[in-house]
């Protein structure tokens, strides 16, 4: 496929174009879904093709095609490179950048597992749903629905470009997962759940605390425990943050607003703010596509897919913004390095400013001092979902959380609703636990310009934040 990538590289740039990255993917995915005792959901799929991007001007032409014929992408070359000449003349804003060297992958780049989810049968995969899902139901009680899901996305991704890059490496994502709902006497439906997914073989579902049944336990306990929690008061409190959580805060809330194509165009409220001081000392936070998911967990993207390697990032330091997240041009434009941060969905979509695992970085605390620390308050833990704003204002809800007095876990709450702004939020940042997890997944992801739903990482340490507005019980 390489001659192939390249022919068109060529093509495009005898037909005028300034700088052309040509990539391609053959991806394979698959997704096992059991609600109940029934199969809904068991699928593969296939997704591959090649997609030009060309560069006149500082303006961008894109296209792409789902076949491989050497007459379909040449085709895809030549539409690339007149909708950029097309555009170029009324663009308003463009970002032009220097070539540089030529880059060339290793073997290394490919994370190596010890079981692929390739060389691995269908039944081995629905076996560890319904483990899981059977070991929910022991642990659960006055349960109304268990959802097991399983998924696996993996296969080649290669780019060539004009600086004379080959880059060619291996994605590969797996997740397992399962949400247990229960009623309560009042007719009240609350949620347990676990899992886990990110950059790992299905080795990672043999281990103590990520097998099947460890997963399934969990949920249905925590379902379980949800039945005699109490409504969290509503006000303003003092809270223990968890690390998913914090994750979602780091990616949502402030993430966002860090990509770069935002700051150049003046839709981020971090436009112009290098320097400036938004939080404590107790605020760092990176991103970055090469994090030591052994160690850590989440998502491994040696390059983003304008063939970039991915570096860690750091946004934030100490409170003080340090830089944004870039792709090739918008780094020219703001006079910062390229950050690895140029990324699609799939093949058919243009690569835009996008984040890789956003994690906000460890404390010195253990869990039972940051308990001392946040006093009194609420410990919330585990995301599932809520709104953002352009602004950093943000609307989350967490699946469980504890009502915390004096240092010591009182009584379980139920669906804990918090809101504020990011940036305010940062300024009330008093410390941090001691243990960084990340995680990622198959399900869910990144949305940003309709381009759902991307594989992110996301986490940090547990943070304890001062006068986090919580709304009362979730509806």
């Amino acid at each position: 496929m390489f001659d192939e990538l390249q022919r068109s590289v060529e093509a495009a740039e005898k037909m005028g174009a300034e700088f052309v990255e040509a990539r391609f993917e053959d991806l394979t995915l698959r997704t096992l879904e059991r609600t109940d005792d029934i199969w809904k959901d068991i699928q593969i799929k296939s997704r591959m093709g090649i997609a030009i991007t060309s560069y006149v001007e500082g303006v961008t032409g894109f296209s792409f095609s789902a076949s491989t014929k050497t007459s379909d992408i040449l085709v895809a070359a030549e539409k690339s490179v007149k909708m950029a000449k097309a555009s170029s003349s009324a663009a308003k804003l463009k970002l032009p950048f220097e070539d540089g060297d030529p880059i060339e992958s290793k073997s290394s780049d490919t994370l190596s597992v010890k079981i692929h989810p390739r060389d691995q049968d269908l039944g081995y995969k629905t076996d560890l749903v319904n483990r899981m899902v059977e070991t929910a139901r022991e642990h659960g009680e006055s349960i109304r629905n268990i959802r097991g899901l399983y998924g696996e996305l993996y296969g080649t991704k290669q780019l060539v470009n004009s600086d004379g890059s080959k880059i060619d490496w291996q994605f590969l994502v797996t997740d397992l997962r399962v949400s247990v709902t229960s009623m309560t006497q009042s007719g009240a439906m609350v949620r347990g759940a676990d899992g886990k997914g990110g950059t790992h073989g299905l080795e990672i579902f043999s281990e103590d605390e990520t097998t099947p049944e460890a997963i399934g336990e969990a949920a249905g306990s925590r379902s379980k425990e949800q039945l005699k929690a109490k409504a969290c008061p509503a006000g303003k409190f003092r809270s223990l943050i968890e690390n998913r959580l914090v994750g979602v805060l780091a990616h949502e809330s402030f993430g966002h607003l860090s990509e770069a194509d935002f700051i150049v165009t003046g839709g981020s409220p971090l436009t112009e703010k290098l320097g400036t001081t938004l939080g404590t000392e107790h605020a760092t936070i990176y991103d970055g596509g090469n994090v030591d998911i052994d160690k850590y967990g989440g998502l491994w993207l040696p390059y983003d897919d304008q063939g970039i390697p991915t570096s860690i990032t750091t946004v934030l330091k100490e409170g003080v913004l340090k830089h944004y997240l870039h792709n090739r041009g918008t780094a020219a434009k703001v006079g910062q390095d390229v950050t690895g941060n140029a990324r699609a969905v799939t093949f058919a979509y243009p690569p835009i400013c996008r984040m890789t695992n956003t994690y906000f970085a460890p404390g010195d605390l253990t869990e039972e001092e940051a308990l001392e620390l946040l006093d009194t308050g609420v410990y919330a833990i585990q995301s599932m979902g809520g709104q953002v704003q352009g602004d950093g204002s943000f609307l989350f809800k967490a699946i469980r959380g504890y009502w915390v007095e004096r240092g010591q876990i009182q009584y379980p709450i139920r669906e804990v609703a918090l809101s504020g702004n990011i940036l305010e939020l940062l300024s009330k940042v008093e410390g941090g636990t001691k243990e960084l997890k990340l995680s990622s997944g198959y399900f869910g992801g990144c949305g940003k310009g309709d381009q759902f739903p991307l594989p992110t990482g996301l986490g940090g340490p547990m943070l304890v934040i001062d006068g986090v507005t919580f709304g009362g019980e979730a509806g």
